[in-house]
Protein backbone atom coordinates (compact mmCIF):
# COMPACT_ATOMS: atom_id res chain seq x y z
CA UNK A 1 0.00 0.00 0.00
CA UNK A 2 1.63 3.71 -1.02
CA UNK A 3 2.03 6.05 1.32
CA UNK A 4 0.96 9.21 -0.33
CA UNK A 5 -0.54 11.85 1.39
CA UNK A 6 -3.70 11.27 -0.48
CA UNK A 7 -3.53 7.71 0.06
CA UNK A 8 -6.33 6.41 2.71
CA UNK A 9 -5.68 2.67 4.56
CA UNK A 10 -8.10 0.13 4.87
CA UNK A 11 -8.27 -1.71 8.31
CA UNK A 12 -9.77 -4.78 7.50
CA UNK A 13 -11.59 -5.80 10.72
CA UNK A 14 -12.98 -9.09 9.26
CA UNK A 15 -16.14 -9.72 11.56
CA UNK A 16 -16.84 -6.00 12.43
CA UNK A 17 -19.72 -5.74 9.92
CA UNK A 18 -22.04 -3.38 11.66
CA UNK A 19 -22.27 -1.72 14.81
CA UNK A 20 -25.94 -1.38 15.89
CA UNK A 21 -26.57 1.84 17.62
CA UNK A 22 -29.79 2.43 19.85
CA UNK A 23 -32.16 -0.31 20.74
CA UNK A 24 -35.73 -1.13 19.24
CA UNK A 25 -38.15 -3.48 20.38
CA UNK A 26 -40.26 -4.64 23.20
CA UNK A 27 -38.97 -2.65 26.32
CA UNK A 28 -37.43 0.69 26.89
CA UNK A 29 -33.77 1.61 27.01
CA UNK A 30 -32.34 4.07 29.22
CA UNK A 31 -28.53 5.06 28.18
CA UNK A 32 -26.24 7.16 29.90
CA UNK A 33 -23.31 8.05 27.82
CA UNK A 34 -20.01 9.76 28.85
CA UNK A 35 -19.88 13.18 28.59
CA UNK A 36 -17.04 13.13 26.23
CA UNK A 37 -18.85 11.00 23.94
CA UNK A 38 -20.99 11.43 20.73
CA UNK A 39 -24.67 10.66 20.97
CA UNK A 40 -26.05 7.48 20.38
CA UNK A 41 -27.57 8.03 17.25
CA UNK A 42 -24.55 9.34 15.53
CA UNK A 43 -23.43 6.29 15.34
CA UNK A 44 -23.29 4.54 11.68
CA UNK A 45 -23.06 1.12 10.54
CA UNK A 46 -19.18 -0.02 9.61
CA UNK A 47 -19.06 -1.38 5.78
CA UNK A 48 -18.65 -4.70 4.66
CA UNK A 49 -15.10 -4.32 3.67
CA UNK A 50 -13.81 -2.64 6.44
CA UNK A 51 -13.04 1.41 8.01
CA UNK A 52 -11.40 3.69 6.10
CA UNK A 53 -8.97 5.95 7.79
CA UNK A 54 -6.79 9.20 7.10
CA UNK A 55 -3.14 8.18 6.25
CA UNK A 56 -0.26 8.10 9.19
CA UNK A 57 1.84 11.19 9.12
CA UNK A 58 4.40 12.67 11.43
CA UNK A 59 6.72 10.05 12.84
CA UNK A 60 4.89 7.06 11.94
CA UNK A 61 4.88 3.90 9.53
CA UNK A 62 3.13 5.29 7.27
CA UNK A 63 2.41 1.32 5.71
CA UNK A 64 0.91 0.51 9.06
CA UNK A 65 -2.89 1.35 9.91
CA UNK A 66 -4.01 3.54 12.56
CA UNK A 67 -5.07 1.88 15.68
CA UNK A 68 -8.86 1.96 15.87
CA UNK A 69 -10.16 3.68 18.74
CA UNK A 70 -11.22 0.84 21.99
CA UNK A 71 -14.94 0.42 21.69
CA UNK A 72 -17.23 -1.00 24.23
CA UNK A 73 -18.29 -4.69 23.45
CA UNK A 74 -20.10 -7.31 25.69
CA UNK A 75 -18.03 -9.60 27.76
CA UNK A 76 -21.33 -11.02 29.66
CA UNK A 77 -24.59 -10.68 28.56
CA UNK A 78 -27.84 -13.04 29.46
CA UNK A 79 -31.76 -12.32 28.01
CA UNK A 80 -33.30 -12.74 31.23
CA UNK A 81 -36.64 -13.39 29.91
CA UNK A 82 -38.58 -14.00 33.35
CA UNK A 83 -39.28 -12.06 36.70
CA UNK A 84 -38.10 -11.82 40.53
CA UNK A 85 -39.98 -9.33 43.06
CA UNK A 86 -38.73 -8.16 46.03
CA UNK A 87 -40.40 -6.54 48.60
CA UNK A 88 -37.87 -4.68 50.67
CA UNK A 89 -34.17 -3.43 49.93
CA UNK A 90 -32.40 -6.52 49.21
CA UNK A 91 -28.70 -6.78 47.91
CA UNK A 92 -27.52 -8.52 45.62
CA UNK A 93 -23.82 -9.46 44.62
CA UNK A 94 -23.17 -11.41 41.33
CA UNK A 95 -20.15 -13.38 40.44
CA UNK A 96 -20.11 -12.82 36.89
CA UNK A 97 -17.52 -14.22 34.20
CA UNK A 98 -16.18 -11.91 31.94
CA UNK A 99 -14.51 -12.99 28.88
CA UNK A 100 -13.21 -9.52 27.28
CA UNK A 101 -10.42 -7.28 28.36
CA UNK A 102 -9.93 -3.89 29.15
CA UNK A 103 -9.57 -0.83 31.18
CA UNK A 104 -13.11 0.15 31.96
CA UNK A 105 -16.61 -1.52 31.76
CA UNK A 106 -20.06 -0.35 32.21
CA UNK A 107 -23.23 -2.60 32.65
CA UNK A 108 -26.47 -2.35 31.95
CA UNK A 109 -29.93 -3.46 34.09
CA UNK A 110 -33.01 -4.47 33.62
CA UNK A 111 -36.34 -4.35 35.43
CA UNK A 112 -39.01 -7.61 35.35
CA UNK A 113 -43.30 -7.37 35.32
CA UNK A 114 -42.58 -4.15 37.36
CA UNK A 115 -41.14 -1.14 38.56
CA UNK A 116 -37.44 -1.43 39.72
CA UNK A 117 -35.41 1.27 41.68
CA UNK A 118 -31.93 0.77 41.84
CA UNK A 119 -30.27 2.19 45.16
CA UNK A 120 -26.58 1.75 44.52
CA UNK A 121 -24.40 -0.47 42.46
CA UNK A 122 -20.76 -1.32 43.32
CA UNK A 123 -18.09 -3.73 41.11
CA UNK A 124 -15.00 -4.96 42.01
CA UNK A 125 -13.25 -8.12 41.44
CA UNK A 126 -14.54 -11.36 42.79
CA UNK A 127 -12.53 -13.07 45.80
CA UNK A 128 -13.30 -16.19 47.73
CA UNK A 129 -15.90 -17.41 49.48
CA UNK A 130 -18.31 -14.21 48.28
CA UNK A 131 -15.79 -11.53 49.28
CA UNK A 132 -14.56 -8.77 46.96
CA UNK A 133 -10.47 -9.02 45.86
CA UNK A 134 -10.60 -5.35 45.03
CA UNK A 135 -12.30 -2.02 46.27
CA UNK A 136 -15.60 -1.87 45.20
CA UNK A 137 -15.87 0.75 42.68
CA UNK A 138 -19.20 2.52 42.51
CA UNK A 139 -21.34 2.71 39.84
CA UNK A 140 -23.06 5.70 38.40
CA UNK A 141 -26.63 6.71 36.16
CA UNK A 142 -25.71 10.02 34.16
CA UNK A 143 -23.77 10.97 37.92
CA UNK A 144 -26.29 9.63 40.23
CA UNK A 145 -25.70 6.63 42.28
CA UNK A 146 -28.92 5.27 41.43
CA UNK A 147 -32.48 5.52 39.86
CA UNK A 148 -36.15 4.19 39.72
CA UNK A 149 -36.89 2.42 36.27
CA UNK A 150 -40.24 1.11 34.83
CA UNK A 151 -41.31 -2.16 34.08
CA UNK A 152 -39.44 -3.78 31.49
CA UNK A 153 -36.62 -1.28 30.73
CA UNK A 154 -33.18 -1.57 30.13
CA UNK A 155 -30.25 0.92 31.62
CA UNK A 156 -26.74 1.43 30.78
CA UNK A 157 -24.64 3.02 33.74
CA UNK A 158 -21.89 5.52 32.80
CA UNK A 159 -18.46 3.50 32.36
CA UNK A 160 -15.61 2.87 35.19
CA UNK A 161 -12.59 2.29 35.02
CA UNK A 162 -11.64 -1.04 36.04
CA UNK A 163 -8.79 -3.09 34.28
CA UNK A 164 -9.83 -6.78 33.98
CA UNK A 165 -8.58 -9.44 31.56
CA UNK A 166 -10.32 -12.23 29.98
CA UNK A 167 -11.75 -14.69 31.82
CA UNK A 168 -11.61 -12.60 35.51
CA UNK A 169 -14.96 -12.95 37.79
CA UNK A 170 -16.79 -9.73 38.67
CA UNK A 171 -18.59 -9.35 41.57
CA UNK A 172 -21.48 -6.85 40.60
CA UNK A 173 -23.80 -5.67 44.04
CA UNK A 174 -26.59 -4.12 43.79
CA UNK A 175 -29.00 -2.89 46.19
CA UNK A 176 -32.63 -3.06 44.95
CA UNK A 177 -36.09 -2.49 45.57
CA UNK A 178 -39.60 -3.90 43.47
CA UNK A 179 -38.85 -5.93 40.34
CA UNK A 180 -35.94 -7.46 38.78
CA UNK A 181 -35.63 -9.25 34.92
CA UNK A 182 -34.30 -12.44 35.81
CA UNK A 183 -33.06 -16.20 33.89
CA UNK A 184 -35.39 -19.20 34.52
CA UNK A 185 -32.43 -21.40 35.81
CA UNK A 186 -29.47 -21.22 38.24
CA UNK A 187 -26.72 -20.26 36.61
CA UNK A 188 -24.61 -18.20 38.61
CA UNK A 189 -22.72 -20.34 41.26
CA UNK A 190 -21.26 -18.11 44.46
CA UNK A 191 -23.28 -15.30 44.56
CA UNK A 192 -25.92 -14.54 47.16
CA UNK A 193 -28.19 -11.87 48.24
CA UNK A 194 -29.12 -10.27 51.50
CA UNK A 195 -31.55 -8.25 53.18
CA UNK A 196 -30.14 -4.56 53.42
CA UNK A 197 -28.04 -2.51 52.04
CA UNK A 198 -24.49 -3.90 51.93
CA UNK A 199 -23.32 -3.26 48.59
CA UNK A 200 -20.30 -1.77 49.99
CA UNK A 201 -18.97 -4.69 52.25
CA UNK A 202 -15.67 -5.91 51.00
CA UNK A 203 -15.85 -9.15 52.97
CA UNK A 204 -18.15 -12.30 52.65
CA UNK A 205 -21.69 -10.50 51.90
CA UNK A 206 -23.63 -13.41 53.63
CA UNK A 207 -27.18 -13.87 53.63
CA UNK A 208 -28.29 -16.78 51.20
CA UNK A 209 -26.71 -18.88 48.34
CA UNK A 210 -28.49 -17.22 45.22
CA UNK A 211 -27.58 -18.38 41.97
CA UNK A 212 -30.14 -17.69 39.52
CA UNK A 213 -29.22 -14.49 37.19
CA UNK A 214 -31.74 -11.73 38.21
CA UNK A 215 -31.00 -7.92 36.84
CA UNK A 216 -27.91 -7.80 35.53
CA UNK A 217 -27.84 -8.33 31.89
CA UNK A 218 -24.96 -7.37 30.48
CA UNK A 219 -21.49 -6.33 31.28
CA UNK A 220 -19.26 -4.07 28.65
CA UNK A 221 -15.80 -3.74 28.42
CA UNK A 222 -13.95 -1.28 26.25
CA UNK A 223 -11.01 -2.67 24.50
CA UNK A 224 -9.85 -3.02 20.61
CA UNK A 225 -12.36 -3.66 18.18
CA UNK A 226 -12.31 -7.33 18.14
CA UNK A 227 -14.72 -10.28 17.18
CA UNK A 228 -17.98 -10.55 20.03
CA UNK A 229 -20.54 -13.36 19.33
CA UNK A 230 -23.96 -13.82 21.14
CA UNK A 231 -25.39 -17.23 20.86
CA UNK A 232 -29.15 -17.37 19.72
CA UNK A 233 -31.21 -20.38 21.25
CA UNK A 234 -33.37 -22.50 23.68
CA UNK A 235 -32.76 -23.94 26.65
CA UNK A 236 -29.97 -26.09 25.35
CA UNK A 237 -28.23 -22.77 24.72
CA UNK A 238 -28.92 -20.96 27.87
CA UNK A 239 -27.54 -23.70 30.11
CA UNK A 240 -29.47 -25.67 31.60
CA UNK A 241 -28.40 -29.42 32.69
CA UNK A 242 -30.42 -30.02 36.14
CA UNK A 243 -31.42 -26.59 36.84
CA UNK A 244 -28.75 -26.01 39.16
CA UNK A 245 -26.34 -24.96 36.69
CA UNK A 246 -23.18 -23.01 35.62
CA UNK A 247 -23.03 -20.37 32.83
CA UNK A 248 -18.87 -21.40 32.86
CA UNK A 249 -20.24 -24.69 31.91
CA UNK A 250 -22.66 -23.98 28.61
CA UNK A 251 -21.43 -24.57 25.17
CA UNK A 252 -20.96 -21.23 24.02
CA UNK A 253 -19.15 -20.28 27.57
CA UNK A 254 -16.50 -22.73 26.78
CA UNK A 255 -16.05 -22.22 23.01
CA UNK A 256 -15.51 -18.63 23.63
CA UNK A 257 -12.83 -19.46 26.65
CA UNK A 258 -10.65 -21.90 24.14
CA UNK A 259 -10.56 -19.25 21.32
CA UNK A 260 -10.21 -15.97 23.29
CA UNK A 261 -12.94 -14.51 22.20
CA UNK A 262 -16.39 -13.49 23.44
CA UNK A 263 -19.53 -15.73 22.87
CA UNK A 264 -22.12 -14.18 25.49
CA UNK A 265 -25.66 -15.87 26.04
CA UNK A 266 -29.11 -15.05 24.77
CA UNK A 267 -29.87 -18.51 24.74
CA UNK A 268 -34.07 -18.70 26.65
CA UNK A 269 -35.46 -21.92 28.37
CA UNK A 270 -38.74 -22.69 26.21
CA UNK A 271 -37.77 -20.48 23.89
CA UNK A 272 -39.18 -21.26 19.91
CA UNK A 273 -39.17 -18.75 16.65
CA UNK A 274 -42.08 -17.27 17.56
CA UNK A 275 -40.44 -15.53 21.24
CA UNK A 276 -37.04 -15.69 19.50
CA UNK A 277 -37.93 -13.26 16.43
CA UNK A 278 -40.77 -11.43 18.65
CA UNK A 279 -37.96 -10.80 21.69
CA UNK A 280 -34.83 -10.23 19.08
CA UNK A 281 -34.17 -6.43 19.45
CA UNK A 282 -34.67 -6.27 23.06
CA UNK A 283 -32.41 -8.92 24.10
CA UNK A 284 -29.91 -9.95 21.45
CA UNK A 285 -29.71 -7.16 18.92
CA UNK A 286 -29.53 -4.21 21.98
CA UNK A 287 -25.85 -5.63 22.66
CA UNK A 288 -22.99 -2.82 21.57
CA UNK A 289 -20.71 -3.90 18.91
CA UNK A 290 -21.84 -7.80 18.18
CA UNK A 291 -20.40 -9.04 14.78
CA UNK A 292 -21.35 -12.41 14.85
CA UNK A 293 -24.67 -14.55 15.75
CA UNK A 294 -24.42 -18.27 16.49
CA UNK A 295 -28.23 -19.40 15.93
CA UNK A 296 -29.49 -22.95 17.59
CA UNK A 297 -33.27 -22.51 17.56
CA UNK A 298 -36.04 -24.25 16.10
CA UNK A 299 -36.15 -28.00 18.61
CA UNK A 300 -39.51 -26.55 20.66
CA UNK A 301 -40.72 -25.82 17.05
CA UNK A 302 -40.48 -29.53 16.54
CA UNK A 303 -43.92 -31.56 15.18
CA UNK A 304 -45.88 -28.13 16.20
CA UNK A 305 -45.97 -26.13 12.68
CA UNK A 306 -45.28 -28.08 9.15
CA UNK A 307 -42.05 -28.01 7.95
CA UNK A 308 -42.56 -25.66 5.43
CA UNK A 309 -43.31 -22.93 8.09
CA UNK A 310 -40.08 -23.87 10.50
CA UNK A 311 -37.91 -23.55 7.66
CA UNK A 312 -39.73 -20.01 6.68
CA UNK A 313 -38.87 -19.20 10.70
CA UNK A 314 -35.12 -19.84 9.66
CA UNK A 315 -34.93 -17.98 6.87
CA UNK A 316 -36.25 -14.89 8.56
CA UNK A 317 -34.59 -15.21 11.54
CA UNK A 318 -31.45 -15.48 9.94
CA UNK A 319 -32.50 -12.50 7.62
CA UNK A 320 -33.13 -10.41 10.60
CA UNK A 321 -29.91 -10.71 11.34
CA UNK A 322 -28.09 -9.61 8.35
CA UNK A 323 -27.42 -6.27 8.96
CA UNK A 324 -25.88 -6.85 12.55
CA UNK A 325 -24.07 -9.77 11.96
CA UNK A 326 -22.75 -12.60 10.22
CA UNK A 327 -24.88 -15.59 11.01
CA UNK A 328 -23.67 -19.05 12.15
CA UNK A 329 -26.47 -21.79 12.19
CA UNK A 330 -26.64 -24.71 14.42
CA UNK A 331 -28.12 -28.07 13.42
CA UNK A 332 -30.44 -29.27 15.69
CA UNK A 333 -29.59 -31.72 17.88
CA UNK A 334 -31.08 -35.46 18.49
CA UNK A 335 -34.11 -35.82 20.31
CA UNK A 336 -34.96 -39.00 21.91
CA UNK A 337 -38.34 -38.18 22.70
CA UNK A 338 -41.39 -35.50 22.50
CA UNK A 339 -42.33 -33.54 25.10
CA UNK A 340 -45.37 -32.60 23.04
CA UNK A 341 -46.95 -33.94 19.76
CA UNK A 342 -45.79 -37.13 17.73
CA UNK A 343 -42.40 -38.51 18.47
CA UNK A 344 -42.55 -39.79 14.79
CA UNK A 345 -43.07 -36.53 13.11
CA UNK A 346 -40.80 -35.00 15.26
CA UNK A 347 -37.91 -37.18 14.29
CA UNK A 348 -38.88 -36.61 10.48
CA UNK A 349 -39.10 -32.90 11.11
CA UNK A 350 -35.12 -32.50 12.96
CA UNK A 351 -34.21 -34.11 9.56
CA UNK A 352 -35.62 -32.31 7.23
CA UNK A 353 -34.69 -29.24 9.09
CA UNK A 354 -30.84 -29.88 9.37
CA UNK A 355 -30.50 -30.87 5.90
CA UNK A 356 -31.89 -28.02 4.66
CA UNK A 357 -29.07 -25.99 7.08
CA UNK A 358 -26.28 -28.29 5.69
CA UNK A 359 -27.59 -27.22 1.95
CA UNK A 360 -28.59 -23.84 2.68
CA UNK A 361 -26.49 -22.42 5.28
CA UNK A 362 -23.13 -23.67 3.74
CA UNK A 363 -20.09 -22.46 4.95
CA UNK A 364 -21.88 -20.82 8.12
CA UNK A 365 -22.89 -24.40 9.29
CA UNK A 366 -21.94 -25.40 12.73
CA UNK A 367 -23.06 -29.15 12.75
CA UNK A 368 -23.85 -29.99 16.58
CA UNK A 369 -25.54 -33.17 15.27
CA UNK A 370 -23.17 -35.16 13.57
CA UNK A 371 -20.72 -34.86 16.87
CA UNK A 372 -23.36 -35.90 19.19
CA UNK A 373 -25.34 -38.10 17.55
CA UNK A 374 -25.25 -41.99 18.03
CA UNK A 375 -23.27 -44.16 15.52
CA UNK A 376 -26.44 -46.94 14.92
CA UNK A 377 -28.98 -43.67 15.88
CA UNK A 378 -28.87 -40.45 14.66
CA UNK A 379 -32.24 -39.29 16.87
CA UNK A 380 -30.16 -40.81 20.00
CA UNK A 381 -27.06 -39.24 21.42
CA UNK A 382 -23.98 -40.19 22.20
CA UNK A 383 -23.39 -42.43 25.61
CA UNK A 384 -22.86 -39.62 28.26
CA UNK A 385 -23.67 -36.69 25.85
CA UNK A 386 -27.43 -36.58 26.90
CA UNK A 387 -28.81 -36.07 30.85
CA UNK A 388 -32.45 -36.62 29.63
CA UNK A 389 -32.69 -37.72 25.81
CA UNK A 390 -33.21 -33.73 24.93
CA UNK A 391 -30.46 -31.41 27.11
CA UNK A 392 -27.00 -31.76 26.49
CA UNK A 393 -24.89 -32.97 29.49
CA UNK A 394 -21.86 -31.44 30.70
CA UNK A 395 -19.50 -33.38 28.68
CA UNK A 396 -22.25 -32.96 25.69
CA UNK A 397 -21.78 -28.98 25.97
CA UNK A 398 -17.89 -29.65 25.72
CA UNK A 399 -18.10 -31.52 22.78
CA UNK A 400 -20.38 -28.59 21.01
CA UNK A 401 -17.96 -26.34 22.30
CA UNK A 402 -15.17 -28.24 20.67
CA UNK A 403 -16.88 -28.15 17.24
CA UNK A 404 -17.75 -24.70 17.20
CA UNK A 405 -14.07 -23.76 17.60
CA UNK A 406 -12.75 -25.70 15.38
CA UNK A 407 -15.41 -24.27 12.72
CA UNK A 408 -14.80 -20.91 13.90
CA UNK A 409 -11.23 -21.32 13.51
CA UNK A 410 -11.14 -23.40 9.98
CA UNK A 411 -13.32 -19.82 8.98
CA UNK A 412 -10.01 -17.82 10.61
CA UNK A 413 -11.93 -16.98 13.95
CA UNK A 414 -8.98 -16.09 16.49
CA UNK A 415 -8.11 -14.44 19.93
CA UNK A 416 -7.67 -10.65 19.56
CA UNK A 417 -8.09 -10.46 23.37
CA UNK A 418 -4.82 -8.48 25.19
CA UNK A 419 -3.14 -11.07 27.04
Amino acid sequence: MGSGRGVALRVGLGALLMLRCGPSGYEEETFFPPEDSAPASSCEALPSGGLEVAPVRGGHDPGQPRPLPPMFQPGFHLALRWSHSVGGLTTFRLRVPVNRAGQRLRLAFRSGEGPLVLRRVTVAHAGNEGSLASAPVPMTFSGAPGLSVATRTRVVSDPVSLPIHFGDELAVSFEVEGSLAASAIELLPGSAMRSGAWANVEGPLGGTAWAVPVGLATVEVEGPPARAFVALGDSITEGYIDGHDDIRDTWAFRAGAQLGVPIVNAGVSGQGFYDGLRMLDGEALVLSGITDCIVLLGTNDLSGVPDSKLLADMERLTERLKPFCRTWTGTLLPKEHANNGKYEQVKASRLVMNAWIREHRRPDVIDFEAVTHAPDNVHHFLDGLDVDGIHPSAAGHGVMADEVVRVLRVHGVQSQQAP
